[in-house]
């Protein structure tokens, strides 16, 4: 699973919605940031909505799970630490004979 393309699928869906101006990530010291320009009828609270609303739909039909924090704000304009993130346990089995392999789990 490449996340570039569920980064590109989520900012391009971001910049679809009527509300977005500008939406664009920015790595800084490795962490993704999401900066997010809104129409200035738009709170803080509708501007998270919408981006859980768009990342929910980049995430669809995959096992990532979604970390998303306020940073900080400057008149429309709002920045996020966003991250998706991947499941940590193992998804195949690997044939080393693990004590946690995926074939011993109960579904």
């Amino acid at each position: 699973m490449d996340l570039n393309t569920i980064w590109e699928d989520f900012i391009n869906r971001m910049k679809l919605d009527p509300a977005i101006i500008f939406a664009e990530k920015k790595l800084m010291a490795g962490i993704p940031f999401l900066y997010v320009s809104v129409s200035s009828h738009i709170s803080i609270e509708q501007s998270t909505d919408t981006v859980k609303k768009h990342a929910v739909k980049a995430m669809k039909g995959k096992r990532l799970t979604l970390n998303l924090y306020f940073v900080r704000s400057e008149k429309n304009l709002y920045v996020y630490r966003m991250r998706f993130l991947v499941p940590q346990e193992k998804m195949f089995c690997c044939g080393n004979l693990c004590f946690d392999c995926i074939r011993f789990k109960d579904n």
